[in-house]
């Protein structure tokens, strides 16, 4: 196991800690929340699937659990490794569904203020494209956060958040009910807005970290009239740089305006720590990003 999940990220102190790995010689992060196990990559062996995504490299089964394993680099487009003797299998665990990833290298566990996690420059990074959510700084290198949620969507978009599942809300008249979206992940925002619009909710807005979305909340107070009128409700994923979603849930309860506003998370790290943070700040509900439906039911219930 890989570090203490309970403390990777702390509502107080806004530290996330990160787990810094390598590829291709460049310096790469993932939210050490999201890490079950490192594992050498050549203690146990992969059996190629035919047929499989190119960056797939096949599946292997360490103790009871058979897991996917992707070729980061290849993704990356960048250089193979040199010596697989080196290399480790990071295994995530997002939505439940365990992901072997094949690095280079693990080099420390960082500990980062979140609020210098900045976002990545568009024109370096892509925007819906990139593969990253954030740049942090860690003494003298630059770390970037990989967006994993993506790479698993873009690999296998049947096996990230469903969408199938909607058919069964048919076709509905539409809502101008206001919607604060925060959601890091470009990818996953368009994912989850298109969505929503899809089940009828047409009046969401998108802000891409804690602290955007804040200050959108800030500007809909100046408005004046009942803030309902600017915003039902926030859906909010847990780790975004700058301003994670339970900071952002805490500020919002701690507002005389703002406290009653429904908040849902909405996010892959609902583990038990975090969950216990998340009923500690008064979430309305916490749902995993394994299914869309989980998520328009829970919007249902708080605006129709």
């Amino acid at each position: 196991m890989v570090g203490s999940k309970k403390d990777s990220k702390s509502e107080n102190t806004q530290q996330l800690q990160l787990l810094e790995f390598i590829v291709a010689g460049g310096n790469f992060g993932i939210n050490v929340a999201k890490v079950d196990e490192i594992i050498k990559y050549i203690q146990y062996p992969i059996t190629p699937m035919p047929n499989s995504n190119p960056f797939v490299e096949g599946i292997f089964r360490p103790r009871d659990d058979t897991m996917t394993v992707i070729n980061l680099a290849a993704y990356m487009g960048l250089p193979p490794s040199e010596d697989e003797e080196r290399d480790i299998l990071i295994i995530t665990k997002l939505n439940n569904v365990k992901t072997a990833f094949h690095v280079h290298g693990v080099k420390a566990i960082d500990n980062v203020d979140l609020s210098k996690i900045e976002k990545p420059d568009k024109t370096i990074y892509g925007e819906e494209e990139g593969m990253a959510t954030g740049v942090a700084q860690v003494e003298d290198r630059l770390i970037t956060v990989v967006d994993f949620e993506k790479i698993l969507m873009d690999i296998n978009p049947q096996g990230a958040i469903q969408a199938r599942s909607l058919e069964r809300f048919g076709t509905r008249p539409q809502s101008k009910k206001p919607i604060l979206l925060a959601e890091d992940s470009p990818t996953l925002e368009r994912h989850v807005a298109e969505s929503l619009e899809k089940v009828g909710y047409v009046n969401v807005t998108r802000t891409p970290n804690g602290k955007e979305a804040w200050d959108k909340l800030q500007y809909y107070k100046t408005l004046g009239g009942n803030i309902a009128d600017h915003v039902s409700i926030v859906v909010t994923d847990i780790e975004m740089p700058i301003m994670d979603g339970h900071r952002l849930l805490k500020l919002i309860r701690e507002d005389d305006v703002l406290k009653n506003l429904p908040v849902i998370i909405f996010s892959t790290l609902i583990t038990p720590d975090l969950y216990s943070i998340g009923e500690r700040l008064k979430a309305t509900a916490q749902v995993a990003k394994s299914d869309i439906s989980d998520l328009v039911d829970l919007v249902d219930a708080h605006i129709l």
